[in-house]
């Protein structure tokens, strides 16, 4: 990994720096060439800055402020309040290039609105896409988009995620990946207007592996690497997958913990089972992309902990090493041009 800066929102989610300082410092030990800009509330970073070597805090710079979006904060108010806000100022860092990549686990929509403003979005790009990672059978992944920073999308809008969701996924998986239209039926007659002409387009298009529709009971069966959908849908895709794993995993736990010695027997019986049953924790897969941007921003989940942060810190590092946002844009110009768009 050659030398990345992150600009890193401290304040942000429900655990502020008592989350997001340590996966920093952890960030900083595990990444030998990464350097964090952590901007906050100095006092209360510092209180949670603790190193085995302190040698890695030479890599990590706090910026003081006290300026918190909160998370209830509407964004049209958020963006006339943000001025030297923890949010804004990381964002900022980008936009000067003086960072490589944003991460946030602040107001989602709050950090939609800061980031086309300060970062713009691509040509041609209507509207960026909030894009995340889910599992799926055999240990392998889907990436769903959008997530919420879209509820309204036209025809437009859902080719242009089909198009970013199809880079991104291939740059991870070093193959050309199956995109999917998420629908209510896999007939070529269900669905609304939008849908139906979406996939219409996506079908003509050489670039994009199209398979066509799939269902809502498919999102895990590893039919496809790209789901596309409207963010109200993935929205609610998403948190439903997050209660439905929780609740898996906490009824699962719950019940060795009422019956030890069953417990142990089938630990030792099933240790690779509950391998698998912990992949399903939602923390697993923290760290959603904003798509379509200029620079590279990630939203971590606001209820992260440690290691989940983590995992949004690691995949803004691995967005900067693959240059998303070039390809995407080559992409585009390549693909929607040729469209006439």
């Amino acid at each position: 990994m050659t030398g990345i800066t992150l600009a890193i929102d401290a304040m942000g989610g429900d655990h502020g720096p008592l989350v997001i300082v340590p996966a920093s410092v952890q960030a900083l030990s595990h990444f030998p060439s990464l350097k964090i800009i952590l901007i906050g509330d100095h006092s209360l970073i510092t209180e949670q800055l603790i190193a085995d070597d302190s040698s890695i805090l030479e890599r990590l710079t706090i910026v003081h402020t006290e300026q918190v979006i909160a998370d209830e904060l509407q964004p049209s108010k958020a963006l006339r309040s943000s001025k030297n806000s923890s949010m804004s100022l990381a964002l900022d860092y980008v936009e000067s290039g003086h960072a490589d990549a944003c991460v946030s686990a602040g107001n989602t929509g709050a950090l939609m609105v800061l980031s086309r403003l300060k970062l713009k979005s691509l040509s041609i790009i209507e509207r960026p896409a909030l894009v995340s990672v889910l599992p799926t059978n055999d240990n392998k992944r889907v990436w769903l988009l959008d997530l919420g920073a879209n509820v309204n999308c036209d025809v437009d809008m859902l080719y242009q995620f089909a198009l970013m969701g199809s880079v991104l996924a291939e740059e991870h998986l070093n193959y050309q990946p199956r995109v999917g239209l998420l629908n209510i039926g896999s007939e070529q007659n269900k669905g609304n207007d939008t849908i139906r002409h979406c996939s219409q387009l996506l079908s003509e298009t050489k670039d994009i592996n199209y398979i066509g529709y799939i269902e809502g009971n498919d999102i895990y069966n590893d039919k496809v690497d790209v789901i596309v959908c409207d963010g109200f849908v993935g929205n609610v895709c998403l948190k439903t997958s997050e209660g439905v794993a929780d609740l898996f995993v906490n009824k699962f736990r719950n019940h060795l913990n009422r019956h030890k010695i069953k417990g142990i027997i089938a630990k030792w019986l099933f240790s690779e089972l509950f391998k698998e049953i912990e992949q399903l924790n939602p923390d697993q897969y923290n760290g959603a992309s904003l798509l379509g941007l200029r620079g590279i921003v990630v939203k971590s989940h606001g209820r992260a902990d440690h290691s989940a942060f983590f995992n949004a810190i690691e995949e803004a590092i691995q967005e900067v090493e693959r240059k998303i946002p070039d390809k995407i844009r080559d992409r585009l110009e390549t693909v929607l041009i040729e469209r006439h768009y």
